[in-house]
């Protein structure tokens, strides 16, 4: 007896439906413009937040191993958690979205983006947690490939 035949449709979507020889190219495609696109909207997502907490303005660029954006800007502890752990949330909750919705056989491209959206995040992630640990008074200059934290003497 075949488990998968059981269960209810959308429930298990085994991660053989990805390799369909008839659609392999199209999902390829699919999948490196979505990563590309989301790498580019991870960043605005981080700008567009790093506008609303007051920069003037925000530079973006790549690195060759990564894409950023950052400001000369000051933030103070709570404002800058929020630019950090915005775009995860933001995408997170796209991408589950639309996977919700999409059709069984388009199911593991979009988690895959969901997977890089998870994983490009730890650095963001792991700094949310860093700053959590300092005093209240902090501020974060983060100018995209590197961070100054400063914080009064006591």
């Amino acid at each position: 007896m075949n488990c998968m035949t059981e269960l209810p449709e959308g429930y298990f979507v085994p991660i053989s439906t990805l390799f369909d020889i008839q659609n392999d190219f199209g999902r390829l495609v699919f999948m490196i413009v979505g990563l590309i696109l989301y790498m580019v909207l991870h960043e605005l997502v981080h700008g567009i937040c790093m506008k609303y907490f007051g920069t003037p303005k925000v530079n973006y660029g790549f690195t060759g191993l990564y894409a950023y954006a950052g400001s000369n800007s000051y933030f103070t502890k709570k404002p800058y958690i929020i630019i950090a752990l915005a775009p995860v949330v933001v995408w997170g909750i796209v991408l589950l979205v639309i996977n919700l919705f999409v059709e069984a056989s388009w199911f593991w491209c979009v988690y895959f983006i969901q997977i890089c959206n998870i994983s490009g995040a730890v650095g963001d992630i792991y700094v949310t947690y860093k700053f959590s640990k300092m005093p209240k008074d902090i501020l974060v200059q983060d100018i995209g490939v590197s961070m100054t934290v400063y914080s009064a003497c006591k």
